[in-house]
């Protein structure tokens, strides 16, 4: 199984330890969390998957002297369509804010609740390493060569994503004059290394049709520990005229069953304006009605798998008298 977080990720519990399967379909889940990046393989076709969780924080911003309790839930409900490289999503969250603000000698309790963000988008892998660069033989008559740094493991899976990001016109979540729609786009690559380690990066322009659109860079690291059991280490990095940032997260998941996860994860930023921190716990779940085995491999070891399975289907055949 070589795929699994995507992403996810970003975050991908990486199960793929041994395998090389070369399909989007992984036998066990694929999921994003807990990290905030998506990953470039989509869940496979035919599957159905929710990845949800809840998380509570703090802000406090020097400069403006408030302090903000933050409860909020997020999700993700994906969808393999049509073809393995095709993946549809429903992504998005919902907040609520108790913001304490020092009026005189008292705290004055401000509170915001709604849907902070929901888009509706789709994601296409438009190239596969595997596919297309052939894997080198092993070399019989030197250990150190088959050993040595090879530079075409740095070129990675790319997908694009394109979605629309929705609200309701008296969301207060909207800054003043931002339409109820609004396009999203974004980058996503990702690679998939030996020692059980996956790198994922997505560059995400958002809202580029408004006065204040929103440009953010992530950089997911996963290690899979075992095959049940990973942790994750990432950036976000967020340039906007209402809101920039930097922030790192980190956390675990555990793979349950083959079609269920649990993570916990938390979070840092690197200013007082505000000074934020949060812990979120969460689980994904997969719907697997994936039916057809769909290979994406063109490469000679793929071929290989093919014509051997294809032989065994041959040999499981009686022959009439």
């Amino acid at each position: 199984m070589k795929y699994l977080h995507s992403c996810i990720p970003t975050f991908i519990l990486l199960s793929f330890i041994g395998f090389t399967a070369n399909a989007q379909y992984t036998e066990t889940i694929n999921s994003n969390r807990p990290g905030a990046s998506q990953g470039a393989f989509s869940v496979g076709t035919g599957v159905i998957q929710l990845e949800a969780g809840a998380y509570y924080g703090k802000d406090d911003h020097s400069l403006l002297q408030t302090n903000t309790d933050i409860l909020g839930g997020d999700y993700s409900l994906r969808y393999g369509l049509f073809f393995e490289a095709l993946e549809i999503s429903l992504i998005g969250s919902f907040e609520e804010n108790k913001k304490f603000i020092k009026i005189g000698a008292s705290d004055v309790e401000f509170k915001t609740r709604n849907f902070k963000t929901n888009t509706l988008g789709a994601k296409y892998l438009i190239f596969d390493p595997s596919r297309t660069i052939k894997p080198d033989a092993p070399n019989l008559y030197s250990w150190k060569a088959n050993q040595k740094f090879k530079w075409k493991t740095l070129i990675p899976a790319v997908s694009v994503y394109a979605g629309a990001n929705f609200s309701v016109a008296d969301n207060p979540y909207l800054y003043e004059g931002e339409k109820q729609v609004t396009p999203k786009i974004a980058i996503i690559t990702q690679n998939n290394w030996s020692g059980s380690y996956v790198l994922v990066m997505n560059l995400i322009l958002d809202k580029l049709t408004e006065d204040f659109p929103t440009y953010t860079g992530i950089v997911t690291l996963t290690h899979a520990f075992t095959p049940t059991f990973a942790g994750f280490l990432e950036y976000q990095g967020i340039i906007s005229d209402i809101y920039s940032d930097d922030i790192v997260r980190t956390g675990v998941a555990y793979l349950l069953t083959d079609n269920l996860q649990f993570d916990i994860s938390g979070l840092l930023n690197f200013k007082n304006t505000p000074d934020k921190w949060q812990v979120a716990a969460g689980v994904s779940y997969r719907l697997d009605l994936h039916k057809k085995e769909e290979y994406l491999d063109d490469s000679y070891e793929g071929d290989r798998r093919r014509k051997r399975t294809e032989k065994q289907k041959e040999e499981e055949i009686p022959e009439e008298n």
